[in-house]
């Protein structure tokens, strides 16, 4: 069988060098120097995923003799005479009672690290119950947040569902939960392909240059090289890897190939081979000249007008950029009331200056696509991406293919973020398919994830902030500096939905924004879950907290006071559309919840000593629940013969749960239990059109569109004389109805003032989600967005090299995503409120429990430790020194600490 091998074709195992894969023997051996994951993969399980390369995600997780090892740091040829079992061989005949716990718990989300947790955790005894952080410390989650996989190991069980109940409202499990939990739900590159050529990119060592020359001629003669794709090969068309619904929203900055490298780490040129070892061999026999130029990489220097430009060759009417030459992508300066007025009448004034890192998305599996020709002549690119419809779009606009000629599908995603909302992959297969006419696959590794693909934007956000000695808020000012990198990709948008709803939240009439977003020498930055919130609510929190402390007033009680109101106006001083409702408003319900529940605690005490200081902290969020300018779904659902219906809708899955969601629409609609509902989704042939999962709209926007079609369905049913089979409902929305969702975060911590050492106590949000479709899974959303945030503030950390803004980190090793070790057990709760707005009165909630942790967590520490900190991550090593700055009189001497 031809797999999608990474290397060349194995050879006949003989009789004495067989490998027993779950209770199969291999038909080849391994080849010197192959890790198990890829030989396992070659013999098509593909249960077995790729995530990180050096032993450190765990989801390549196998048993070797009944003992679990990371496949992909386990030499091949050592399993030679030994039994081999992947998480599907786990569940040969029935499911694995580990397995089934997974589904009754529903301990995933986006799936792709659940086949290792399985694998691992089957292995588990009833003692290593008691070691949980130490027994999963080597299987990572990007999405859980850990609870749902502790609920699993320990037999919790979340799903249930009562008869005679309509499905929405209830914890149903996922459909796709068992093919989940035994490895056999197929993510984007799970799946055999004759005749599949492998891509490497070439990347640029420089962080600015023009490529002068470039010889391939020796990377044309490695055995297995194909060809070489460079910008000779390329159109030379414009575009932003970023993707919105109007494509005029981003910038157009982009080649496919460039002659002009902007960032250390730049793709340069393709070499399209038989494995991916030849691939890579051919990338390093690439002979280029550079002409090296001048690089800046700190983006207060960018704007000087002597600094090097980073797109100087652009015509910035043509890209919509402000001043190619000024390295100003965008900017916004805007004032409602007066700030200098409201100051005036000011008790207390706060001045502080935030800064945010880089951080990356790290969902598990990778940026990827596969692409071949279909049998009717069209092309098909399967992708790792969030918006297959605005993908396909694009390719047809750079490579001028006819729209009908382009099919574009996603399978079950593993994570996003808004990582997945580019084209970072797409254009590339699509390239090496046109010119070899066979199947061409692009996979990135964990490395190039880092040094290659967008991070969240690295801000500074100076906030000034007056209020009366009640607490009310007479202004706010908030100067923002984001760095979008080498390209403008959501620079935008990201900056300016950074500065709305963090200040709409608030009705103080006095505010005003000075904003920009500039370019560097750096690698891109790009859409991350709350999409600018998270940096300038970090900043416009903390100062309000600051002036709670000043005051000394109860920060609940300031919220209350100053959050917006219905009847009021949304005031913000950016120029978004003022198309948002109030379609319910939770923010009461929220900071009461959050209040009685760090006032009740939950029983875990701080550790012993007068070293650790325990501190509380809290913070609220805004969202809206749907982007601006636009945003569209198409659903159809159609009566088939055995009873059964097949909804169509073109979002994607990659965790976000609109696959469940969907489902259960559908199945209350037509009064029939969801086993009777198959989905067919994110594929560009399903339907007409879907702006795709991003935004938080997969409920409220296509899950309206299952709604109406699910409505269209029915009537249509009630008045046939005939068969029903084979009639089809369709529905639409257009985003339109807008409303606004809060969060309230709160945490109780220790900090440990003689090493920097911060553990939380405690952990609770509020969510304000409207009628709540699936509360389990809902609630996992919610953990997941606290764990990230968790790691955003006290762990993650992409640094770059001031001199040329190379990447340093670039293994998750290095990165510190969060552990289960270190992610609390955060208790959720839930508004009783039902959004006018919302199908079922349900409201977005994938990214808005993220945007109020890192202030929370923060003014938590300050509280603690009675210093406030401004700079993220807040690592040991920067709370003890900030600690030593402060003069806290505990703080030990590097060293001076026993065992």
């Amino acid at each position: 069988m031809t797999t999608l091998s990474s290397e060349p074709a194995t050879v006949t195992a003989p009789p004495d060098a067989v490998v027993e894969i779950d209770g199969t023997a291999a038909t080849a051996a391994p080849r010197p120097g192959q890790c198990l994951r890829t030989f396992i993969r070659e013999q098509g399980h593909f249960g077995v995923k790729k995530g990180c390369d050096a032993g450190d995600c765990g989801a390549c997780s196998v048993l070797v003799d009944g003992a679990p090892v990371h496949s992909c740091v386990f030499p091949a040829h050592q399993a030679v005479g030994h039994a081999v079992t992947t998480v599907t061989g786990l569940s040969d005949g029935e499911l694995h009672p580990v397995a089934a716990d997974f589904v009754a718990a529903q301990g995933f989300q986006c799936g792709f690290c659940t086949a290792g947790m399985v694998v691992t955790a089957s292995t588990f005894g009833p003692a290593d119950l008691d070691d949980l952080p130490r027994k999963l410390k080597g299987n990572l989650c990007r999405c859980t947040g850990y609870r749902a996989v502790e609920d699993a190991v320990r037999g919790v069980v979340n799903v249930r569902s009562e008869p005679g109940r309509p499905p929405v409202g209830q914890s149903v499990a996922a459909p796709a939960s068992v093919r989940v939990v035994t490895g056999t739900e197929p993510f984007t590159l799970d799946l055999a392909l004759p005749g599949l050529l492998h891509a490497k990119l070439l990347r640029s060592p420089h962080p600015h240059a023009r490529i002068r020359s470039m010889d391939v001629t020796a990377a044309l003669r490695v055995p297995g090289v194909v060809t070489v794709l460079t910008a000779d090969d390329s159109p030379d068309v414009l575009f932003s890897t970023g993707r919105h619904e109007n494509r005029l929203d981003d910038i157009d900055d982009t080649r496919v190939f460039d002659t002009v490298v902007r960032f250390v780490g730049q793709r340069v040129a393709a070499v399209i081979a038989e494995s991916v070892t030849a691939a890579e061999a051919g990338c390093r026999a690439i002979a280029v000249d550079y002409e090296v130029l001048p690089a800046v990489v700190d983006p207060e220097r960018a704007r000087d007008p002597q600094a090097p430009a980073v797109h100087a060759d652009k015509d910035p009417a043509t890209c919509r950029m402000i001043d190619g030459r000024g390295n100003v992508a965008a900017e916004v300066h805007s004032e409602i009331g007066s700030v200098e007025s409201g100051f005036a009448d000011a008790a207390v004034i706060v001045e502080q200056v935030w800064t945010t890192p880089r951080v990356q998305h790290a969902h598990l599996e990778t940026h990827g696509s596969v692409g071949w020709r279909a049998p009717d002549g069209r092309l098909v690119v399967r992708t790792s991406s969030q918006v297959p419809f605005l993908v396909r779009d694009e390719l047809c606009r750079i490579f001028g293919v006819d729209r009908r000629d382009l099919r574009v599908l996603t399978t079950r995603v593993g994570g996003g973020f808004g990582a997945k909302q580019e084209l970072l992959t797409e254009d590339v297969v699509l390239l090496g398919m046109l010119k070899t006419g066979r199947p061409v696959q692009l996979e990135f590794t964990r490395s190039e994830q880092f040094v290659g693909a967008p991070s969240r934007h690295p801000m500074r956000i100076g906030v000034r902030m007056g209020a009366t000695a009640d607490g009310d808020i007479t202004a706010i000012a908030v100067d923002v500096l984001s760095n979008t990198g080498a390209y403008g990709n959501h620079a935008i948008g990201v900056m300016f939905h950074g500065c709305n709803e963090s200040l709409t939240v608030y009705h103080c009439p006095n505010k005003k924004v000075d904003a920009a977003a500039v370019y560097t020498h750096t690698p891109p930055a790009g859409a991350f879950r709350g999409y600018g919130l998270g940096q300038v609510i970090l900043a416009v929190e903390g100062a309000l907290d600051e002036v709670c402390r000043r005051l000394d007033l109860d920060p609940y009680e300031v919220r209350r006071r100053n959050v917006v109101r219905p009847g009021e106006p949304m005031l913000s001083t950016t120029p978004e559309p003022h198309d948002v409702r109030y379609g319910s408003h939770g923010a009461d319900e929220c900071l009461d919840l959050v209040r009685s529940a760090m006032h009740r605690g939950n029983g875990v005490s701080p550790p012993p000593g007068p070293h650790w200081r325990v501190g509380t902290g809290m913070a609220m969020s805004m969202i809206d629940t749907i982007p601006p300018r636009g945003h569209f779904a198409d659903a159809s659902v159609t009566a088939e013969a055995d009873g059964s219906y097949t909804v169509r809708v073109g979002t994607a899955e990659f965790g976000n749960g609109t696959a469940t969601v969907h489902t259960q629409i559908a199945a209350s609609v037509l009064g029939v239990g969801v086993g009777r509902v198959r989905l067919v989704p994110s594929d560009t042939d399903a339907v007409e059109h879907d702006t795709g999962a991003y935004g938080s709209t997969g409920v409220v926007v296509a899950g309206h569109a299952v709604l109406r079609a699910a409505e269209d369905l029915r009537t249509r049913m009630m008045v046939a004389t005939g068969p029903t089979a084979g009639l089809v409902g369709r529905g639409r929305d257009d985003g339109s109805g807008r409303s606004i969702a809060f969060n309230v975060q709160g945490f109780r911590v220790a900090v440990d003032v003689r090493t920097g050492e911060v553990r939380i106590l405690q952990s609770v949000q509020a969510a304000d989600a409207g009628f709540v479709m699936n509360p389990v899974q809902c609630r996992g959303q919610v953990e997941g967005g606290v764990a990230q945030a968790v790691g955003t503030v006290l762990y993650e950390d992409m640094r770059v090299d001031p001199g040329d803004g190379r990447v340093l980190t670039t293994t998750l090793r290095e990165y510190h995503i969060p552990q289960f070790a270190d992610v609390p057990r955060t208790e959720v709760l839930f508004a009783a409120t039902s959004d006018a707005l919302g199908p079922f009165g349900a409201k977005s909630m994938s990214e808005s429990p993220y945007n109020p942790v890192a202030p929370a967590l923060v003014n938590a520490i300050a509280d603690a430790t009675g210093v406030r900190f401004t700079s993220l991550p807040l690592t040991w090593d920067r709370i003890w020194a900030g600690l030593r700055a402060a003069g806290v009189a505990e703080a030990a001497q590097p060293g001076t600490l026993g065992p």
